[in-house]
């Protein structure tokens, strides 16, 4: 008979329990908040034999339900927050920076194929070394300035103007300026005029503006040497200047410079010039 079965110890208080007692039958729970697994095992141990089998894996589905809840919980509140990714945080120039000119690091991997004149610069193909001074540099010359050819070495020069990075910079600027105060440089210049016409094109339309402020200069003082031998490639160097007139930081070293054109060209430069730059005004009366 089933009220008159043994009754069953509860692990957790030590009582009796069962129907014979009056117990509450399977299903009301014995057990307090927190004790869901033990009220489910002393409900199995209360089934009589017969009871459907059904029942007994519902109650066990229940319980493997109730432990992998409890676990999600658990694994929640003690995972941490993710993390949100922190901002990239811009490095700020130092003041450094300003005081050095950008120099070239020998420990760096090159990164891609050097220039012309920083090929022919390193394998000696320009008869000067740059002499480091305390206040300036200065360039040394392996031979006397009159004994250099200026073919191909001034527009080799030339074409320094371009570069961006010290040493380079300094031996182009220099070097180009040095050659053409040698004596007889004008005989020696005049003839490479329509290979440095071009190459001083490239400087004028350069983005950098130190890059332009050397082709600049270099024009000034190739036109100190050659004169009037100037005019006939003047044209092609005044489309470059009428487009940075506009801009005023260079608006009054480009005018200055117009006018050493002129004075060195003479008259014939105005009529040049005005056809590009129409509002130039000439220093001659």
């Amino acid at each position: 008979m089933l009220g008159s079965r043994r009754p069953v110890v509860s692990p957790a208080t030590g009582r009796k329990r069962g129907r014979a007692w009056g117990c509450p039958p399977p299903g009301h729970g014995w057990a307090g908040p927190g004790d869901e697994g033990i009220a489910e095992n002393e409900e199995l141990l209360l089934l009589p034999f017969s009871a459907s089998a059904a029942l007994r894996r519902g109650l066990t589905q229940r319980g493997t339900q109730i432990k992998a809840k409890a676990a999600a919980r658990k694994s929640k509140t003690s995972s941490p927050l993710p993390s949100s990714p922190e901002p990239a945080v811009k490095p700020q120039p130092k003041p450094s920076d300003k005081l050095n000119p950008k120099t070239i690091d020998p420990f760096a991997a090159p990164s891609r194929t050097p220039s012309a004149f920083a090929a022919t610069y390193a394998k000696g193909g320009i008869p000067c070394r740059l002499m480091h001074g305390s206040v300036k540099h200065r360039l040394h010359w392996e031979c006397p300035l009159e004994t250099v050819s200026f073919d191909p070495l001034l527009v080799t020069l030339a074409e320094g103007l371009r570069e961006t990075k010290h040493p380079y910079t300094f031996v182009s600027k220099e070097g180009f300026k040095e050659l053409l105060l040698t004596e007889g440089a004008a005989e020696k210049a005049i003839p490479l005029l329509p290979r440095l016409v071009p190459v001083l094109k490239a400087a004028l339309a350069h983005s950098d503006d130190e890059v332009f402020e050397r082709g600049l200069d270099a024009l000034v003082q190739l036109s100190a040497v050659v004169g009037p031998s100037l005019n006939d490639h003047l044209k092609h160097l005044l489309t470059n200047l009428s487009r940075r007139l506009m801009d005023k930081k260079f608006r009054e070293k480009i005018t200055v410079a117009l006018q050493k054109l002129e004075q060195y060209g003479g008259k014939a430069t105005v009529t040049i010039i005005k056809s590009k730059i129409p509002t130039y005004c000439s220093v001659f009366p």
